[in-house]
């Protein structure tokens, strides 16, 4: 399946992605890993730190919406897989990050930046797997 490279609409968002990195960084003093934000929303959690987990969360799940009130529509998306695959590889990547201690929103954007050599070996182990899986389901499968 071919895909549309956009460089503008990219640097627009790898932009974004690293301000609201920073800003999170400097205001509350937090990485913004997506993981540990989702799961500082479970319990137990102190009484002020889910308010700004959830709005943080609450923002992720916002963005198309804003996306959708500004453009008029969304980007174009396929799912080319049947619903027991989807849940495997979110359970998988949900051990990922779990055994990993981040995602690749802590350790690719923040652990990197930061020069963490665990944060770089986490993401150049995820970018390989991700590299190999595409290749296998491209041209093997």
């Amino acid at each position: 399946m071919p895909t549309t490279f956009t460089p503008m609409t990219a640097l627009l968002g790898g932009a974004l992605i690293g301000l609201s990195a920073v800003a999170l960084m400097a205001f509350a003093g937090r990485i913004a890993g997506v993981s540990g934000i989702a799961a500082r929303l479970l319990p137990p959690f102190s009484h002020q730190e889910w308010r700004g987990c959830l709005a943080f969360i609450a923002g992720l799940v916002a963005a198309p919406v804003v996306v959708r009130v500004a453009t008029g529509s969304l980007p174009p998306q396929a799912i080319e897989t049947g619903g027991i695959l989807l849940a495997v590889a979110g359970l998988l990547v949900g051990f990922g990050s779990v055994w990993g201690n981040g995602c690749t929103s802590g350790h690719g954007v923040c652990g990197v930046s930061r020069l963490s050599l665990r944060s770089i070996i986490a993401t150049l182990v995820f970018m390989a797997t991700g590299f190999a899986t595409t290749f296998i389901v491209r041209h093997l499968a």
